[in-house]
């Protein structure tokens, strides 16, 4: 069996306000000809298909279209989990009928954990494998909140109720053990050993990272693993991966080298073959800095090496102490017979740090609701541990909000 492990698309994404769909488009039309070509068996999507959980038409659209693409192709079967940018009920909601087309979608943990566990059949019926499909696991999934419940103590909760999830799996693919079938499974957490980019936080409440790589069941053959955006294995467990996204999904991403991750159970049933596919570049984002001149000669450099796809989007932090007036306009005209865009032009003092004017000239959608909250703490003088709690309390009401939103959608 073939598997192509892949996650964190994000459509739907507007990236300092610009539409990401024509690279969509584009990397979905790569990601099914990739399917074709390398004779894939099985697709797993690990978590966040959509950048929002009430995504625009145009990205739904998009996502049904390739489903329906990908049912007409070689490729057997498909597994898509929800992330913690997904919803749940709308991922959810066609899951009966795209089963019909062995397209199985677990948008979030079942009442049952039986549901979880997919068989994938050939069409004589016979067992390919297994796949144990983990979504974003929501805190009300993995434990029971208990009122005054120390921070510390509610930590440890999460993290337990994590790991036993996992193992209350792998008491569920045993039988299969001896069948010599892969058993895969999937997860959207922060898992230690991996790193993260700058904006990348934590998805649950403590330490960053959620579970350490041998805290999976030895069971899985692979664990297919989301919402990390860079392409690893974890620490050195070389079964255990994120795919990293399709694309760059911030400036702090234009170094990662973007890919899929391809498994190839056919000649190892329990050692796969592991190699990354690169996704091709469809869009160049690049970050100049420099003087005024030094910027101008940098965006010409930049027009020079265009690919010919989509036009560049450029963040140019200009480091000058020189009169700044008309200085914007000047390189917006510029950039207007060039084959990029200007999308955040960020101007700087020569005297004060690179890194304290990047902080300065942040825009409030460049922080996450967490980076704001505690940017609030800061301001007011308070430090840990009263800042720890705080962040609990806060991140429990972010919590309750997202369900209540995604409970007034579903109705």
């Amino acid at each position: 069996m073939r598997i192509l492990h892949t996650a964190d698309w994000h459509l739907g994404q507007r990236f300092h306000y610009q539409s990401r769909h024509e690279e969509n488009v584009l990397v979905l039309d790569w990601l099914l000809e990739t399917i074709q070509q390398a004779d894939i068996d099985l697709l797993v999507v690990a978590g966040d298909v959509f950048d929002i959980g009430n995504p625009p038409n145009q990205a739904r659209q998009l996502y049904y279209s390739f489903l329906g693409k990908l049912a007409l192709s070689a490729c057997k079967h498909v597994v898509i989990t929800g992330g913690n940018h997904d919803s749940p009920s709308m991922l959810d909601a066609p899951g009966d009928l795209l089963r019909q087309l062995n397209i199985h979608i677990v948008g979030s943990a079942p009442a049952h954990p039986e549901e979880q566990i997919i068989e994938l059949k050939n069409s004589d019926g016979s067992l390919q494998g297994v796949v144990a499909a983990v979504p974003f696991l929501r805190d009300r999934d993995i434990r029971t909140a208990v009122p005054g419940e120390a921070y510390a103590t509610r930590v440890e909760s999460i993290q337990e109720g994590i790991r036993a999830h996992y193992e209350a799996l792998a008491v569920l693919v045993q039988p299969y053990k001896q069948l010599g079938v892969p058993i895969i499974a999937t997860g959207h957490l922060y898992a230690k050993g991996a790193t993260a980019g700058d904006h990348q936080d934590n998805i649950y409440l403590g330490d960053r990272e959620n579970l350490k790589a041998e805290d999976f069941p030895d069971c899985f053959d692979y664990i297919a693993l989301g919402h990390l955006h860079r392409a690893q294995m974890v620490g050195n467990c070389r079964q255990v991966r994120y795919s990293g996204s399709l694309l760059p999904l911030s400036f702090s991403e234009i170094n990662d080298p973007k890919s899929v991750t391809l498994v190839d159970f056919s000649n190892t049933p329990q050692y796969p073959e592991i190699r990354l596919l690169p996704t091709p570049v469809f869009r160049r984002l690049r970050t100049v800095t420099g003087t005024f001149e030094e910027v101008k000669v940098a965006l010409l450099d930049l027009n020079a090496s265009w690919s010919g796809y989509l036009h560049d989007w450029v963040d140019v932090f200009l480091a000058t102490g020189e009169n700044r007036s008309g200085i914007q306009s000047a390189l917006q005209e510029l950039a207007a017979d060039l084959n990029l865009e200007l999308l955040k032009i960020r101007l700087n003092i020569q005297q004060r740090s690179l890194e304290q004017e990047t902080e300065d000239h942040r825009q409030l959608d460049d922080f996450t609701p967490l980076e704001v909250f505690r940017k609030k703490c800061e301001s007011i003088g308070l430090t840990p541990p009263d800042v720890s709690e705080l962040e609990t309390t806060f991140a429990e009401l972010l919590t309750w909000m997202e369900e209540q939103q995604e409970e007034a959608r579903a109705q």
